[in-house]
Order: structure tokens, then sequence, then C-alpha cells
């Protein structure tokens, strides 16, 4: 007889199993508590890791659509509490946990959440970063919050009784469920693209941490920090503290208080105004009559009104400084004569006096000896130029002009010497002893004998 029909394949004995846990009411919602273990968060990805405890462990998947609602960052280690239910992964025919849900086990989700995200902020430094300072006196404020909220009236009325001055321009938002904090960030943006504002009140009424959850978000606390105009945060109540409370340039209890803090009053600023006004006046009139007197007592000065008495007392340091001067002068030339003195009464015991006698005579035989030869020597020149010069005399074209001669040149002064030196019609200067003759030339001939 063949048994081959009373066995199995593997897949169906899989697909087996597989059905009984998917019927089974108990394995269909499964509440469960463990520890994490070999957890890795994989971004934007379904979740695989396994929960154990002290004597066994169970392979886990929990899906992105799942893993996306979980609002803490789950961590290996870390004790949870999951709900979901069990079946039978066909393929490695192993039984599996799929998680629908996880909070931590102790800790409510979002609280755990709120202090991971509070902690990784500290971390980054932005708790620290330096607040930019609200505007005493705004023009126009942003209010991120619901439209249809208490908050915005609220805000509304208190700066209506304050600052009416002031334009207030309401930037509708969602402030509470899953859409919230894109909603919140989308309005922040937007103040910012248009940039003409001084100052962002964003917040809600009190609730539930979960209702106040997206002012915990950590898109919003982005931005927020990134906003270029200051940006105060009224969330909840006075007791209520969220991350975007803590990031804000400055935190609002109530969002009357925030209103507050955005706006001066008014009519104080009016009072105040008036106030240094008139405290300007009366500074002013002080100020007036403390330099009235200060003239007045200038005027009242004896010096300035006789300017000369001020240098009465430095005329009479003068003469006195002059009579000092003059003695002390009278001194030093009386000291300096006598030293003179000195030095001349020894200058008399050593005196060279009968050597200068001595050399002064020697010089003046000196002197007489080369009188003598010098006049000698001067009669000898005298002489000698003497017949140089009658010499000279009995050769000079004056002597022989004295004689009647004269000397022809032309108008150039070149002595005319020959015939072939003068032209018919041209003047000629005759040279003669006592001047000059001009001439003109009318006939030239020469000498046959020449």
């Amino acid at each position: 007889m063949d048994n081959s029909e009373q066995y199995l394949t593997v897949t169906a004995l899989t697909q087996y199993i597989k059905r009984k846990f998917d019927v089974d009411p108990y394995l269909g919602h499964v509440y469960l508590t463990g520890e994490l273990s070999n957890f890795k968060i994989r971004p934007n990805s379904h979740q695989y890791f396994t929960i154990k405890d002290d004597h066994a462990v169970i392979d886990s998947v929990m899906f992105r659509s799942a893993f996306n609602k979980v609002k803490f960052t789950p961590e290996t280690g870390m004790k949870v509490r999951v709900k979901g239910h069990v079946t039978v992964f066909e393929g490695r025919g192993n039984y599996q946990f799929y998680v629908d849900s996880m909070e931590p086990d102790g800790l409510g989700s979002l609280y755990l959440a709120f202090e991971q995200l509070k902690k990784k902020l500290s971390k980054m430094g932005v708790f620290n970063l330096p607040k930019k300072p609200i505007p005493k006196f705004p023009k126009r404020i942003a209010v991120v919050t619901s439209e249809s909220g208490a908050v915005i009236h609220d805000i509304m009325t208190t700066v209506r009784r304050r600052y009416p001055i002031v334009q207030l321009i309401l930037f509708p938002a969602v402030v509470q469920g899953d859409t919230a904090a894109a909603t919140i960030v989308e309005q922040l943006k937007r103040v910012n693209e248009m940039g003409d504002f001084d100052t962002v009140i964003i917040g809600r009424g009190g609730g539930s941490l979960e209702d106040l959850w997206p002012f915990n978000e950590e898109i919003v606390a982005e931005a927020i920090v990134q906003s270029k105009i200051p940006v105060i945060s009224s969330v909840g109540h006075e007791t209520d503290v969220t991350i975007a409370d803590m990031v804000a340039d400055l935190r609002a209890a109530t969002p009357t208080a925030a209103a507050e803090l955005a706006t001066p009053v008014l009519r104080e600023q009016i009072e105040n105004i008036e106030n240094m006004q008139s405290r300007m006046i009366v500074a002013q009139n002080k100020l007036l009559n403390n330099y009235r007197q200060i003239l007045n007592s200038y005027a009242q000065n004896v010096f300035l009104q006789h300017p000369e008495r001020i240098y009465e007392v430095y005329m009479q340091k003068v003469d006195n400084y002059t009579n000092r001067l003059q003695q002390i002068i009278t001194s030093e030339l009386r000291w300096y004569k006598e030293r003179l003195w000195n030095h001349e009464t020894k200058l008399a015991q050593v005196s060279p006096k009968d050597q200068i006698n001595y050399y002064q005579n020697q010089v003046s035989n000196d002197v007489q000896n080369m009188t003598l030869v010098v006049n000698k020597m001067l009669s000898n020149k005298r002489n000698y130029f003497s017949k140089q010069v009658s010499a000279l005399d009995s050769l000079s074209p004056l002597k022989t002009l004295s004689r009647g001669y004269a000397i022809a040149t032309d108008e150039k002064g070149q002595v005319l010497k020959k015939t072939s030196d003068y032209q018919v019609d041209q003047p000629v200067d005759l040279k003669v002893v006592d001047g000059t003759v001009k001439v003109i030339t009318k006939q030239i001939s020469e000498d046959n004998n020449g």
C-alpha cells in the first residue's frame, strides 16, 4: 500500500501552521512587553528587530506606516510595550510578531520623545543661541495660531487695549493633530518671506501633552530658530512648557501675556514722553540759569573788568627777575674781572717783552735793508723799461703817422696794402695821427716801377 499521500510538503505544512496562527483569537491581538534588541533605524523603510526577556526572543517587524506614528526614538536595550499580532513568515517557516504600536515601558511615549528631543537640541547648542531682542515699539505683529480659537481673540483684545496703533496680522494654522506642525512651519516661513514684521507670536490654548505636541516637533523648533524675526511663544497654560517655548526668543505664560510682552502701553508711553518733555524743559531752564549765573560771576570778576590787573603780578615778578639777573650778571662780571687781573699779573711775571724788543729791532733792520734792495731793483727796472719804451716808440705806427703817413682800412677794419685790395667807389677809412678820414676810391693805378 502506497502511503505517499500521508506526507506533506514543507510549504503545505507552513501554510497550515500559518492559518492556525491567523485564526487563533489569542494571537490576533497580543500585548507584549520586553526589551528591544538588534534595533537599527532604517529611514523610510520597515523596521526589523527582536524583542526579548530573560528566557526568550521573538523576531519582530514594524511596517513603515505604523513606525511613522511612534513619537519617540526606539533604541536597543529600551524596554517597550508593543501591541500587534503573531503570524508565520512562510519563506523561512518561523513565526514573527508584527508590531502595530509601540510605547516605552514605564514612561509615556510623548514624554520620552519630548525628553529625547530636548536632549538632542541641548547637545546641538540650540538652547544656548543668543536670543533676538523684541522690538519695544512694533509697527506690525504676525500671529500664528488657530483662527477660531480664543488665542487670537485674547491677543487682539489685549493689543487694542494697550497699543492700538500696531497692525496685527493673523496667519491661521492648525494647532492640533498630525498636520499641525507642518502648517505652523509653513506660516512661519510665510512671515519671514514677507519680512516686514517686527514680531511673531505663535501659540495656542491649554490642553494635554498630546494636544500640545505639534509645538514639541523638531521641525517647529528648527523653523523658530531659523526665523529672522523675533518669536514669542505662548503655548498652553503657565505650567505647560514646550520645545517651542525653549527655543523661542521669549516665552509667555499665556496669549495675553504674549501680547503684553510684544507691545507697550501707549497711554503710558505718551505720559512718559510728556513727563520727559517737562523734565527736559526744567533741566534746560536749570542749565540756562546755571550758565547765566556763571556768566554773571565772570562779568563781576575784577580781573575781567580790569584785565590789566592780571599782568600786575607778572610785571612785579618780571621786575624781580630782572633785578636778580642784573645782580647775577654783575657778580659774574666781577668774578671774571678778578680772574682776568690775576692772569694779567701772572703773564706780566713771565712777559717776553725783552725778546719782543730784540726781534722788533732785528725786524726794523731787516726792513731797512730790504727797502734799500727793493729801491735799487726798482731803479734798475725803471731804467730798463725807459729804454724799451724808447725802442718801441721808434717802431710805433703812430710815430710814422706823425710824420704825415696814413693807414688805409676797409669797412671791416682790414688794412689795404696793395692796389688789388681797393675797389672803385669803395669807401676807405684813412687813419691819421689825430683821427680817421673816410674817402671814396675814384681811380686805381698801379706803379709800374713796383
